[in-house]
């Protein structure tokens, strides 16, 4: 599968309204819900089953759960050396386990979905950057 087929996979996933756990194009997502839809694009059925969520989970349990989650089926990358197609996982604060996941499009620009607005494209600002947790590549990307 190629960068390019990721990222006009994750193109349309943009419009979508933000529905806390949900992961259906056009209908509603939340950031992982696409991370998990673009997944099915390409590989089918999801990894393993979706547990329910509050939108406080990271905060509450304290743990890395979604970089787990991410390692055990996407293929770890250097987060400088992220590239278009690749997930990046982001953290509110340094003492707080990552919660957010955005998809890159290029060098400077991802797609994520965050609450109170639909799927839309961001810039990978400096502010994001300096977020910026952990980064994987999908399986089976070429390089």
């Amino acid at each position: 599968m190629s960068r390019a087929a990721i990222v006009a996979e994750t193109l349309t996933w943009i419009g979508t309204p933000y529905r806390h756990q949900a992961s259906l194009k056009g209908v509603g997502c939340d950031c992982l819900g696409l991370v998990r839809g673009v997944w099915r694009a390409f590989h089918g059925a999801e990894p393993e089953p979706m547990v329910a969520y509050t939108p406080d989970w990271a905060e509450a349990r304290g743990t890395e759960t979604l970089a787990a989650a991410a390692g055990r089926h996407l293929t770890p990358v250097a987060i400088d050396a992220a590239r278009e197609g690749d997930v990046v996982l982001f953290r509110w604060r340094a003492s707080l386990p990552a919660k957010h996941a955005a998809i890159l499009i290029s060098a400077d620009r991802m797609v994520h979905a965050h609450q109170g607005a639909a799927v839309a494209t961001a810039s990978f600002t400096p502010w994001w950057r300096r977020r910026a947790a952990f980064a994987f590549a999908f399986p089976g990307v070429d390089s």
